[in-house]
């Protein structure tokens, strides 16, 4: 994704398989998804608790396949173990293979991975994710290794494995409401350049982002698809991560974005999910409510005073490794969306 520097000018016109260690691990208490044992209220559904531990590590088992960049051989191992684990956990699998043309003229195979809960109810949210990474540090930050692919454990892993224990406990909850986990790719292989001015050069440049769920938005995997809503999740595994109310969202979707938010704050989660206005990203989304038409927000980490872009320090640079992901911001995400979905299968939202 790349940050839209220059916004007023285009905007009205983006199990547990290997348990790491990190500051944060060693103190988990939480590896479990039980229910609470203080009872919720009578007209409430009882309250399920989002694994960390188990989120923290399928980002590890992402991160240990090396750069999932398209056309690696990272990238075909990881796109394999995503379908099996969807499979294991009793979702409804489709496999979006295109041909992603980059902006350097070169085309790579590449793969939409789509995982269907009750795929026949046609009343249905969207959550989804990027899974490939970035293929050079190119990061104004960067100070090694600056044309080698990167590890994406924060800039795609970190939305991937949230979405993966997502998945994994969807598959004993008792859901009437449809759910489809859409990992889109070749988001991460755009071309970097700031300095553009030109509005027909800006638009050009910003289409060579997100070719998945560009892809997604033209092809939609089921006629007539219209669901509620979807929610994108981008770089949230980082340590005192700042999620603030995303400029893209607020135009194109503000009711989910209030109703997110307003579950963050209640469930005690608005040190992360911040009632501030963010600047516009080019990211999945920006093309899912543009082309497909389906209102969708972007929950993604815009630290204050960034020197990188508007993103974290990390970001499309060698450092975005497995150091970067703290358990209690998968947590914080995780929670969060799991207690959206109980509430709107409930009609509690």
């Amino acid at each position: 994704m790349q940050s839209n520097k220059i916004l007023s000018l285009y905007f009205l016109f983006g199990l547990v398989l290997l348990i790491g260690c990190n500051s944060e691990g060693s103190t988990s208490t939480s590896t479990s998804s039980s229910t609470a044992t203080t009872p919720p209220p009578a007209n409430e559904p009882a309250r399920v608790s989002f694994n960390r531990d188990s989120a923290y590590a399928y980002v590890a088992k992402q991160v240990a396949f090396g750069p999932r960049v398209i056309g690696s051989e990272g990238h075909k191992a990881c796109k394999e173990w995503f379908v099996q684990q969807f499979e294991q956990f009793g979702a409804t699998v489709i496999e979006q293979d295109f041909d992603a043309k980059v902006y350097t003229g070169k085309v790579y195979p590449a793969t939409n991975i789509i995982a269907q809960y009750n795929p026949g109810n046609t009343d249905r949210i969207v959550l989804a994710a990027h899974w490939d990474t970035r293929h050079i540090a190119d990061s104004p930050l960067s100070t090694e290794r600056k044309n080698e692919p990167i590890l994406g454990a924060d800039d795609g892993g970190s939305g991937v494995g949230v979405l993966l224990e997502l998945a994994r406990q969807l598959e004993s909850m008792d859901l009437q409401l449809g759910v489809d986990i859409v990992l889109f790719d070749a988001e991460d292989y755009g071309e970097s350049r700031d300095d553009i001015e030109d509005e027909a050069e800006g638009t050009k440049n910003r289409n060579t982002w997100a070719l998945g769920s560009q892809y997604w938005s033209n092809n939609l995997h089921r006629t007539n698809y219209k669901p509620r809503y979807g929610i994108l999740l981008d770089m949230v595994g980082a340590r005192n991560a700042r999620f603030p109310r995303e400029q893209y969202s607020t135009y194109f979707a503000a009711p989910v974005v209030n109703k997110v938010w307003d579950l963050a704050g209640k469930l005690g989660y608005s040190n992360y999910f911040h009632n501030a206005e963010g600047g516009g990203i080019t990211d999945d989304h920006y093309f899912v409510n543009t082309i497909a038409k389906i209102p969708m927000i972007d929950i993604i980490n815009l630290p204050i005073d960034s020197d990188n872009k508007g993103f974290g320090s990390h970001w499309h640079t060698q450092n975005d490794d497995m150091e970067v992901i703290n358990k209690r911001t998968l947590k914080a995400v995780g929670q969060v969306l799991l207690e959206l979905l109980i509430k709107e299968d409930a009609g509690q939202l």
